[in-house]
């Protein structure tokens, strides 16, 4: 077996394209697996693997309490790589082929709620020095509903404050349109009228937020300027970049837009991702109800 993985592997790189990390990942798993089976069921060859030892395995591997997202991974590589041992003809069947994906639990996303997205967004000093900036973020962060590394990675040239929308890079390299509200709009209006150009050098692209060295800024930054503002606002919650989306998303939802709508500003390529949201609202509902009726 251990032939045949060298050969999938390079099946992986060379024919299939894959990263370096899917590789890497794919392969720590697979080696798991056929150690395990050497080790425990004597088995140096594919052929004889059934599918009562792949389940074996996996409940091995739970017993030892690995968490259900890294248990799927682990099936998701047998899977591939005894399709295409059975693909290549060098087994008679594929034993993994009715084995199941181990269902993930369903992590409602954080959000905060509007009184505390407006701490937040008060929590920068604008009579500072980047007190602007940082404000601008904020509001752009929650006004769109954007990723660390879409807001980041924001140019100038996609970037239109009159029609209030701004063009934006997502996962994958696509790209989407999305809107500014009008306080996100005036917030970076005047961080590019009074703060910007002293920021600007010799070399500084076309990024709109720029660091103290004229430079575009990292996401890592913006988790530090994210977690500092919350603390100036005096909020408790861990607060981080991403949430700001999550609120965004369910502000958006129990205000009444529309899934697709939302799913579209979001940038997700499939409505079931956006539709965790609706399970927020619904909880947000159900402790409303739970609180304030007289038989909650």
């Amino acid at each position: 077996m251990r032939a045949a993985l060298e050969d999938f592997i390079l099946h992986l790189a060379t024919e299939r394209g894959l990263s370096d990390n899917y590789q890497l990942s794919t392969r720590r798993s697979l080696e798991t697996f056929l150690t395990w089976a050497e080790t425990t069921q004597k088995i140096t060859e594919p052929g004889p693997v059934t599918l009562a030892h792949l389940q074996a395995f996996l409940g091995h591997r739970k017993r030892l309490g690995l968490a259900t997202s890294s248990i799927k991974l682990e099936v998701v590589a047998l899977k591939i790589f005894f399709r295409w041992l059975a693909g290549e003809k060098r087994i008679p069947r594929d034993p993994s082929e009715v084995l199941p994906l181990p269902r993930l639990e369903r992590y409602l996303p954080e959000t905060l709620n509007e009184r505390d997205v407006e701490r937040l967004i008060d929590g920068p000093d604008v009579t500072q020095p980047l007190g602007l900036r940082d404000r601008a973020m904020l509001e752009l962060l929650y006004a769109s509903g954007l990723r660390a590394s879409e807001l980041t990675g924001a140019r100038l040239e996609n970037l239109d404050l009159d029609t209030r929308f701004i063009r934006v890079t997502g996962k994958g390299g696509k790209t989407r349109v999305v809107p500014i509200g009008a306080k996100a709009c005036e917030a970076i209006q005047a961080y590019l009228n009074k703060e910007r150009p002293e920021l600007v050098t010799k070399r500084t692209g076309s990024h709109v937020f720029l660091s103290r060295h004229g430079k575009g800024l990292t996401t890592a930054r913006l988790w530090q300027i994210v977690k500092s503002s919350a603390e100036r606002a005096g909020l408790d919650a861990r607060v981080y970049p991403h949430l700001m989306r999550h609120s965004f998303a369910t502000h958006l939802l129990s205000g009444g837009a529309d899934l697709r709508v939302i799913q579209e500003m979001l940038g997700h390529a499939d409505i079931a991702t956006t539709q965790i949201y609706t399970h927020v609202e619904q909880k947000r509902l159900k402790e409303t109800h739970r609180k304030f009726h007289p038989r909650g």
